[in-house]
């Protein structure tokens, strides 16, 4: 197990994020652009076509990595290992659009972190946004990374990010990628099972909730995806609103469950007091990953 890897990792991402002051190319933009010759040069609209892209993207993805890991400076490979993480940078760009005061200007900002409509939002509709991007990514952002990490180390990591990144950019329901990107989909149901569910019980202990902790799954297994409703449902049940709904894509209406509490109008205090998890997960993580490499 990999407990001293993580826990640097995680420390650097907490108070350095995405290192942007030195504007460096980030390692995941580098696996969106092998992605992207795989698609430009081979791209056929099929199941093994995204197969071979799946099967491009990771052996390319690990034979860097296995390589770099030669490198044994424990410091050097937690620097690496905390470009998998996303912890603050998440928090501050919720957090930047809670903040924002101009409506239009919200608008803009939550539209960099969902791929949902918002034009026509409402405030409450961008607050909603914000929660529900911020619960899901919390698993896909900070608590799958750092599963694989423990797991599996630098290589275990950025795999995952790999896989995650396929998802990102082939695995849409769309006569472009509805074959192509099956495969990229289907993997990353599977590498997020764990880590999804995790996070939900997370969520629901560190708001000291017993409701999101007997019905996240409840309310979770509505969503269309196995994964993305049950951090998103915890997050509904602990701070009592209503996510999830009716929402527009790329101008249609997805029909989507409603879950969580009662709160239908969402105000930027809910957002604050979703991110308010941010602090007590924090310390968390930190005291487990640092007891656990003291005991093993």
């Amino acid at each position: 197990m990999f407990y001293s890897l993580a826990l640097i990792a995680f420390i650097i991402d907490k108070f350095f994020g995405e290192f942007a002051k030195l504007k460096i190319k980030h390692p995941i933009i580098y696996i969106g652009d092998v992605i992207k010759f795989f698609e430009n040069k081979f791209y056929k609209d099929t199941i093994l076509r995204g197969f071979l892209l799946v099967l491009f993207t990771l052996s390319v993805v690990f034979i860097v990595v296995y390589f770099i890991s030669f490198i044994e400076n424990i410091f050097f490979q937690g620097f690496l290992a905390s470009f998998t993480l996303s912890s603050k940078m998440l928090y501050d760009c919720v957090k930047d659009v809670a903040e924002s005061k101009n409506i239009q200007k919200k608008r803009e900002k939550i539209s960099m972190l969902v791929s949902r409509d918002t034009k026509d939002m409402t405030n409450s509709d961008i607050n909603k946004a914000s929660i529900e991007t911020y619960a899901e990514n919390l698993s896909d952002g900070v608590i799958a990374p750092l599963f694989y990490l423990v797991c599996f180390g630098l290589i275990g990591a950025y795999l995952y990010k790999a896989i995650n990144t396929l998802d990102s950019m082939v695995a849409y329901r769309n006569k472009r990628y509805e074959k192509f990107g099956k495969v990229s989909a289907r993997l990353d149901d599977i590498a997020n099972f764990i880590p999804s569910r995790i996070t939900a019980i997370l969520i629901a202990l560190l708001f000291k909730s017993k409701k999101a902790f007997k019905e996240f799954n409840k309310y979770g297994s509505k969503h269309e995806s196995i994964n993305a409703g049950l951090p998103i449902a915890a997050m509904a049940l602990a701070t009592n609103l209503k996510l999830g709904g009716d929402t527009s894509y790329f101008g249609k209406v997805k029909q989507k469950p409603y879950f969580g509490g009662e709160k239908e109008i969402i105000e930027d205090s809910d957002v604050y007091k979703a991110l308010s998890i941010k602090t007590s997960l924090d310390i968390f993580i930190i005291i487990v990953l640092g007891v656990l490499y003291v005991l093993y």
